[in-house]
């Protein structure tokens, strides 16, 4: 276990009871401090595990690859050099967090929680499914659209040395790298109270950095491989921005709620017809268990706060001319801009970039 540990948590603890939250917001910090004690504990160093001959040789050959996209991480993407992503967790589960995201039913924008460290963010995450499935039931009850979805790594904003989880070797190759990638990206910029923002701006550099990797590693085939996927996932992210365009639009309409209730009941019908579609051309099904619960709001606005500020982060990137330092230190320049100016700057035109 590293030596950060103890005295890390207990800060976060302290944080927590200095925050002054009553009833269930003491109670969810409290399952987040728990879960992630559990991580740390968990944490054993990459280069261990692999020497470890009790270590399956398909893991320890996973690891390996880690390794170099960590250290290609610091060297040619310029990404923070620290211990995180130098460990790893065996959690013994399919996702180290269930993210929970709600919006109004006559709304495309998502609820927020804000905590200490953090700010307000889009998400609530927990380490229980239970508890997240709970959780979102309540504010179905309530009249929110709601979503709830697993995740395979998060990141405490260099808060602590975040480890490699076993939940993101089900992965391929090129996922790892990404996931590793874009979770060090927040740790290098993170606008507090702005979730598009941050997860655009990561999105952006997991996608620089893996075409980045590939080009560098002369692997043609698994280049071809990310840009087939990348572009197959733009095509899904093309129906649910268009369509939430029009959802805004009638959201805003004032017309009367049943005939609302009923021409969004429409819209989101039509667009279950074509993710069916374009899943079959693909031969994927990504969004089967969205199609199988139903699509919603709340389904829209996650996709939103990781899509819809990415073209803005690539034209920003397109005019660093391929330099990451000069991309990093104009994204730092918006950051310190108005939320409201971020936006204008970043997300307004996105609409018209993804159709």
């Amino acid at each position: 276990m590293l030596t950060e540990s103890v005295p890390a948590l207990r800060a976060l603890l302290i944080v927590i009871l200095l925050a002054g939250l009553q009833g269930c917001g003491t109670l969810y910090l409290a399952q987040a401090a728990g879960g992630q004690w559990q991580l740390l504990r968990a944490r054993r160093p990459i280069d261990a595990v692999i020497a470890d001959p009790h270590t399956p040789a398909a893991l320890r050959e996973r690891l390996r690859s880690v390794e170099e996209a960590r250290d290609f991480a610091v060297s040619e993407l310029h990404l923070p050099d620290n211990r995180s992503y130098r460990t790893y967790a065996d959690i013994k589960r399919r996702y180290v967090v269930w993210n929970v995201v709600a919006a109004p039913e006559f709304s495309v924008e998502p609820r927020r929680w804000c905590f200490p460290i953090a700010g307000c963010v889009a998400y609530r995450g927990y380490f229980s499914e239970k508890r997240a499935r709970e959780f979102a039931a309540k504010l179905a009850v309530d009249g929110y659209d709601v979503m709830t979805g697993g995740v395979p790594a998060y990141s405490t904003l260099g808060k602590f040395a975040d480890p490699v989880v076993s939940t993101m070797m089900r992965y391929g190759d090129n996922e790892l790298a990404a996931i590793i990638f874009h979770e060090l990206a927040h740790q290098l910029l993170y606008v507090e109270d702005d979730s598009e923002f941050n997860e655009a701006f990561a999105t952006t550099v997991e996608d620089v950095g893996l075409e980045r990797w590939l080009r560098l590693r002369h692997q043609p085939e698994r280049l071809q491989e990310f840009r087939k996927e990348d572009a197959d996932e733009r095509a899904f992210v093309g129906l649910f921005v268009q369509v939430r365009a029009r959802l805004a639009h009638l959201y805003a309409s004032g017309i009367d709620r049943m005939q609302m209730r009923q021409q969004k009941a429409q819209l989101m019908g039509e667009l279950a017809s074509q993710v069916r579609a374009l899943q079959h051309q693909q031969g994927d099904d990504d969004y089967q268990v969205w199609l199988e619960e139903g699509l919603n709001n709340a389904q829209l606005a996650s996709i939103a706060t990781y899509y819809e500020c990415v073209p803005g982060f690539e034209r920003l990137y397109a005019e660093s001319a391929d330099d990451v330092q000069r991309f990093y230190d104009a994204a730092r320049a918006l950051a310190n801009e108005p939320r409201a100016k971020r936006h204008t700057v970043l997300c307004m035109q996105s609409d018209s970039a993804h159709q």
